[in-house]
């Protein structure tokens, strides 16, 4: 393969949004065009089987692309091939395929993917509810939606009479142990405090304790 040199030629370069930059300005303005796109990408929803994304790199000239995530979860990347997609995130990919296309393509690229469409029929993963709740079980997280902790007992089925609505807690397995979040979901209905509505992940499992005095 040849390598697609794409930025730097003789001594100046050909940036997306201007014409050429010239000397020392060169590395300078490219790094600025690089940290304001990578910052806009999506570090939080997580991709999948049928989800159609908008693949571009900067410095080169093509049109943006928008491939699908097949069933088997790869992504086509233009001059590469297949690359695992399901479960990363926009940025978590772009990132994976920058260092792809650096080692055997371009001398610099900035990869740009977005999600463009979410497959609503696939789910991401299941949330555990258990404790004073109607129905304690295991409920489908769907994709592309902000499947918060009240949504989440509410598919359970809503608080029983005697559950402790103020400290329910969210337990969550990160790479650095457990972690254990309180919240008062009472707050969360009655005052609108939606910034306290934790979005829930995966194997997530939310505990709604009993009131210490029933009345």
């Amino acid at each position: 393969m040849i390598k697609r040199f794409i930025i730097l030629v003789a001594t100046f370069a050909v940036l997306p949004y201007g014409g050429p930059v010239h000397g020392a300005d060169t590395n300078h303005l490219v790094l600025q065009e690089t940290v304001k796109t990578m910052a806009f990408l999506d570090n939080h929803q997580k991709l999948g089987p049928g989800d159609r994304v908008t693949y571009r790199v900067i410095e080169d000239q093509d049109e943006p692309r928008s491939p699908t995530v097949t069933d088997s979860g790869d992504l086509e990347v233009p001059y590469y091939g297949l690359v695992h997609a399901a479960g990363k995130t926009s940025l978590q990919l772009a990132m994976e395929v920058k260092g792809l296309l650096e080692k055997q393509l371009y001398y610099q690229a900035t990869v740009i993917i977005a999600i463009e469409v979410v497959n609503k029929t696939r789910v991401t993963g299941k949330v555990y509810v258990t404790g004073q709740v109607r129905n304690s079980g295991g409920y489908e997280i769907p994709a592309g939606e902000n499947f918060t902790i009240s949504k989440a007992i509410l598919s359970a089925g809503g608080f029983s009479d005697f559950s402790d609505k103020k400290n329910v807690r969210l337990v969550r397995n990160t790479a650095s142990g457990k972690q254990t979040f309180v919240i008062n979901v009472m707050d969360i209905w009655k005052k609108g405090d939606l910034d306290k509505d934790l979005v829930v992940q995966p194997d997530d499992l939310i505990v709604v304790p009993a009131r210490l005095v029933n009345y």
